[in-house]
């Protein structure tokens, strides 16, 4: 059937062609979503490696897999990307309504999108090749993408490829057209930056199953202290050196005391109230968040958060503002 294919993708037939990479897809964008950390982006990415591989698709020689060959269009046209001075222009600031404490310190990924886990499904069931390391869930928590964007392009592709998706050696060689010397120094390098920017294993209990009685249970409390505007409800299930972070504001607030601080002078100002969609994103527990209109009664879009958890505490909470609410099927506005 792929040689039948193959043979008339190379004849022109669009049909054939959309056959043969349909099946990539997903997890094509999952690959540069790691690697960009935005899902805009990555989308932008998994669209141009499409065109250019149906556009180039004369030149497939089938000395690779027609996956293999495609992972090395998106992988350089993400490298692309990440090279390019003008990727990532400064962003300003969003205006906020009232002063902020002081935060324990400001982000550097302010790029940062969450990924749905409606478009997960068949990743996240793929097996990996026979030289990966990480395992899958982590290698799409928000903390293990935070990470990866901190590494230089060149390290942060080898990692994905070596570590994530199990690529040997030699064929991520191929796939950046340089050596396997480059690739295992690359590969070092990436590994030691990458443990010195993911927190520590052992400094928490680890996470609940997703959809566990643990994990629905600790949700339910948020959604519960979160309509209610109850802070100390929330406060109650945070661990003491939980973060909070918020792109594409830089602010990041460590410390159950300053994050109560944070909620309570912005999240929590009087007049206001929440009703909360649950969600998930990266393999995490999320909720969407509306602010009711009393006027109205109709709850406006306020964003996302999304929850990491350690045990039945939360030891992080990402919160992304109203741009990422398609990707997740969630609605502009709630009814009365």
């Amino acid at each position: 059937m792929t040689t039948d294919l193959i043979a008339r993708a190379h004849g022109g037939d669009e049909v054939a062609f959309a056959q043969l990479v349909g099946p990539h897809r997903h997890e094509l964008q999952v690959h540069c979503y790691r690697l960009l950390g935005s899902i805009q982006d990555a989308e932008d990415a998994l669209q141009e490696t499409l065109l250019a591989a149906w556009q180039g698709f004369a030149a497939f020689e089938e000395r690779a897999s027609v996956r293999t060959w495609l992972y090395r269009i998106a992988t350089n046209r993400c490298l692309n990307s990440l090279r390019s001075a003008s990727r990532r222009p400064k962003m300003e600031r969003p205006p906020l309504s009232v002063q902020p404490p002081e935060p324990t310190r400001l982000g550097e990924v302010m790029w940062l999108q969450p990924y749905p886990d409606i478009l997960l499904a068949s990743v996240m069931d793929a097996d990996p090749g026979p030289e990966a390391r990480i395992e899958t869930r982590e290698a799409i928590s928000l903390a293990f993408i935070t990470a990866l964007q901190l590494l230089p392009p060149l390290q942060r592709v080898v990692l994905v490829l070596r570590d994530v998706l199990g690529f040997r050696t030699g064929e991520v060689a191929r796939v950046l057209d340089t050596s396997e010397e480059s690739v295992s120094s690359a590969l070092k390098r990436a590994r030691a930056g990458l443990q010195r920017r993911l927190p520590p294993g052992d400094r928490h209990e680890p996470p609940p199953a997703p959809g566990s009685p643990v994990e629905r249970e600790l949700l339910e409390q948020l959604t519960l202290a979160y309509e209610a505007g109850d802070l100390d409800g929330i406060v109650s299930l945070l661990t003491e050196d939980v973060w909070l972070t918020m792109p594409p504001l830089p602010f990041e607030y460590q410390g159950r005391e300053l994050t109560a601080r944070f909620l309570e002078i912005v999240a929590f100002r009087p007049g206001r109230q929440f009703r909360v969609v649950p969600t998930r994103a990266n393999g995490q527990p999320a909720l969407g968040f509306y602010e009711r209109d009393p006027l109205t009664g109709i709850a406006h879009a306020n964003g996302i958060i999304v929850f990491t958890l350690a045990g039945r505490r939360v030891s992080a909470m990402a919160r992304f503002d109203t741009s990422v609410l398609a990707y997740f099927g969630l609605p502009r506005t709630l009814p009365d």
